[in-house]
């Protein structure tokens, strides 16, 4: 599918998108152990991702994206502070390796919510030093990864400090410690800056920037919501992205539908929701839009319709160029454990057996749809 902007055409990217905590299995960093210590379920093998990575871009292949976005674990590459692995780093080119071989596009994500053990207990993302740390580790990954054209940074910081610093539900497990909120906030956006100007420096050819979770808040009177929810972490990154990423899954209105996880099925929402990211005159790239839905009996419907209200922007004009449903494996869900089903591929747990969903094959029928458009 070509999409006409107002300075050249670019391809418009389909696909699916993972993190490596929830995918991978067997990772040791803060995440793993706050489930130890609060006796939370454990995400062990998870879908072992990291063996069978092959296998499931195969399957994405066949369902017909054209990209894949995936995270770089960390706490692999950088398990001392300083010291490097060469055999973790290796198997992340691997990975793009196998994505580039299939003829998806490897967009990278750097920071997907877990953090190495010795970056914990330095304090994390309220240490003072943790925005040269972060962005040494971006310098790495980007020399590693050259060819690697889509980097992001970060993933939904807004969503990370909110349950670490306020609810005190995830790491670092801190209830309403506006201080270090604010604080982490500063510092994830310092890291930001530090981690675009390096890896700009390393690959002149690289599109940066962040991803944010945004709820459309459609009362009046929320405004404050709004601000601090959807746009303040994105204004104090401002100058330093190349595109704004958009991560939608509701709004606060109440709806026919809801998914597993009790959330609202509002595609409206995330017409209204793509509309207002475009105040920032970037590209804009949905990186997750999906829904929990074991029984598979709502998720294409819900395809269809978010898909639906994407392209109504982008006939309006809005400068949409990608669209990656999450996910496309079942995963690990944080504090939900293995509960929530979102994959476009059901896993099953005990044997590591993959199933394509119904709903999977009709997303593959919208792209082909979109394609011939």
């Amino acid at each position: 599918m070509e999409v006409q902007t107002s300075k050249k055409e670019v391809i418009f990217y389909w696909g699916a998108a993972t993190s490596a905590h929830q995918v991978e299995g067997n990772a040791r960093n803060d995440w793993s152990d706050f489930e130890r210590e609060h006796h939370l379920m454990p995400s062990g093998l998870a879908s072992d991702h990291y063996h069978r990575f092959r296998d499931d871009f195969e399957i994405a292949k066949n369902l017909g994206h054209n990209a894949h976005r995936f995270s770089i674990e960390w706490s692999r590459v950088e398990p001392r502070e300083g010291e490097f692995d060469e055999l973790e780093i290796q198997h992340y080119r691997d990975v793009v390796a196998a994505l580039r071989e299939r003829g998806l596009e490897p967009f990278v994500t750097l920071w997907h919510w877990t953090v190495p053990l010795w970056f914990r207990d330095q304090g994390g993302w309220t240490n003072g030093r943790a925005p040269a740390q972060f962005a040494r580790f971006a310098a790495r990954i980007a020399e590693a990864l050259p060819d690697v054209r889509f980097w992001i940074t970060l993933n939904e910081p807004n969503v990370y400090t909110a349950h670490g610093y306020l609810r005190g539900n995830w790491p670092p497990g801190k209830r309403m410690a506006l201080g270090q909120y604010w604080r982490a906030n500063r510092m994830l956006a310092a890291a930001h800056k530090k981690a675009y100007a390096l890896i700009k420096q390393k690959n002149k050819n690289a599109e940066v920037g962040i991803t944010q979770n945004v709820i459309w808040f459609s009362r009046r009177g929320n405004f404050l919501k709004d601000f601090f929810f959807n746009h303040y972490f994105v204004r104090l990154v401002r100058g330093t992205q190349d595109f704004v990423g958009v991560n939608y899954y509701f709004s606060d209105r109440k709806t026919k539908q809801y998914s597993d996880m009790g959330w609202p099925i509002d595609p409206e929402g995330f017409y209204q929701l793509l509309r207002a990211m475009a105040r920032y005159q970037k590209p804009l790239y949905i990186f997750e839009n999906g829904i929990a839905d074991a029984k598979d009996d709502r998720r294409a419907e819900f395809i269809h319709g978010h898909i639906a209200a994407m392209q109504r922007a982008m006939h309006e004009g809005y400068d949409v160029r990608g669209y990656f449903y999450w996910s496309l494996l079942d995963n690990f869900e944080w504090d939900k454990g293995f509960g929530p089903r979102f994959g476009l591929v059901e896993v099953n747990y005990e044997t590591q057996e993959r199933h394509i969903r119904k709903s999977a094959w009709e997303f593959k029928r919208i792209i082909e749809g979109a394609l011939r458009t």
